[in-house]
């Protein structure tokens, strides 16, 4: 509509200019008076038409306006309409179609990188876990537990006091119950004494466990297999020796300490700690830790608070709920951070760890494992892009397995800026 208005006002100004430009020859009997007559009699003429096409277009303008106005009412009223109808549809929705009945896309739908990277599972780098039962690990979202429809309905049957699965939903939905209690349970050692005491074995309940006593989970050092933290709930052993001397890839605890004013750092959290040992040494200087761990095979929580120390149990993949941005003076974690965690989600476990440290606040990386290749291709620039600065930074060959295998230790001290 609007390309043939053009056309018709384009013609008409043509035809002026056109007779505009040439005088009229008639017959040889015209005077000059009526060529000024017939000129301007065509001049008004044409004005007449101008005027008229513009009033025409203005009127054309109008209808648009009007139709685009009712273009967005339509489309406003069939957004509702889809909600509404998707809103309708959800509750018959099967246990296992793919669509999630929180309005989250399946994976095979359009979703954004981070969101995928955020809320679906990721492959093992390493594959089949058997301690997990699983070759993918579950960033802890609710809404990916309706995805799981059968599981969550057999996991709020579990067992009181059983193993907690770490496939799937964690953590694993509540419930009003009461866990079972040990039987012939006693007060445990007083602090400071408790730090470096081997509890009773009626603080706890065994049957869960491959090991019924503590006496077995400090002996099976001497005996083949991997095990977690296979000797760090003998505390008379390595356990009393460790981050007291400073050489290498072993930072001391004192030496790290020094790097900040004396007494700033009061607070913190160790990942992955084990049997709390690190907590244990840093309670001796003041400073309170919280410890993550998990009971893989072996009652690490209970052992961490019998020694007077706070434990969580939470795995790795889980984000760190507990803190708010910019509270902790230090942040530790040994083994535990290693290339056994999918790239994506170490990015995302490190990124907050930088959240809830505060300015100036430490981030003890120690012994961090990976092949040569990737300690330059990937986990250098990862720290670099965080934005850590480095105060200490060592790298070393593992070479237990042999020396031909190209695997590495880091150990580093990283600072958050101050600004």
């Amino acid at each position: 509509m609007l390309k043939m208005l053009f056309l018709l006002i384009f013609t008409n100004l043509v035809t002026i200019f056109f007779f505009s430009s040439l005088p009229f020859s008639l017959s040889s009997s015209n005077t000059p008076h009526t060529h000024l007559f017939l000129h301007q009699e065509t001049i008004s003429h044409l004005l007449q038409e101008l005027n008229s096409t513009k009033s025409k277009l203005f009127d054309s303008y109008s209808l648009i306006a009007d139709l685009h106005h009712k273009i967005n009412s339509t489309n406003f009223l069939v957004r509702d309409l889809v909600i509404e109808i998707t809103r309708e549809r959800k509750p018959s929705l099967p246990v296992d179609e793919e669509a999630d009945v929180f309005g989250i896309p399946p994976p095979t739908a359009s979703l954004s990188d981070e969101l995928k990277l955020a809320i679906l599972p990721h492959k093992l780098p390493l594959g089949y876990s058997p301690r997990m039962a699983s070759d993918e690990i579950y960033p802890p979202v609710g809404a990916a537990c309706l995805r799981f429809q059968k599981e969550l309905a057999q996991y709020m049957t579990y067992d009181i006091g059983g193993d907690l699965l770490l496939k799937g939903c964690e953590p694993l939905p509540r419930r009003r119950c009461h866990p079972k209690s040990p039987i012939g349970y006693v007060e445990p050692t007083p602090f400071p004494d408790s730090l470096w005491a081997t509890p009773p074995d009626t603080s706890i309940i065994w049957d869960t466990y491959t090991c019924k006593s503590y006496q077995c989970l400090i002996d099976r050092k001497n005996f083949p297999g991997a095990v977690d933290c296979k000797d760090c709930f003998d505390l008379q052993g390595r356990e009393k020796r460790r981050w007291l001397y400073d050489r290498g890839l072993d930072y001391g605890l004192d030496q790290v300490l020094q790097t900040k004013p004396a007494g700033s750092i009061r607070i913190g959290l160790d990942i992955g700690g084990g049997s709390g040992t690190f907590a244990a040494r840093m309670r001796e200087r003041n400073i309170t830790i919280i410890t993550s761990s998990m009971n893989l095979d072996g009652p690490f929580n209970s052992f961490i608070a019998s020694r007077g120390l706070i434990p969580i149990h939470v795995s790795i993949s889980q984000r760190l709920p507990l803190f708010f941005e910019n509270t902790l003076g230090i942040v530790h974690s040994m083994h535990i951070l290693s290339n056994w965690i999918p790239d994506a989600m170490l990015e995302f476990a490190l990124y907050d760890i930088y959240r809830v440290l505060r300015s100036g606040g430490l981030f003890w990386l120690d012994h961090f494992f990976c092949q040569g290749p990737q300690l330059n291709q990937t986990y250098a620039p990862m720290f670099d892009r965080i934005g850590f600065t480095k105060l200490r930074w060592n790298v070393g060959k593992k070479v237990d397995r042999g020396v031909d295998k190209s695997e590495w230790y880091l150990s580093a001290l990283l600072e958050k800026p101050m600004t």
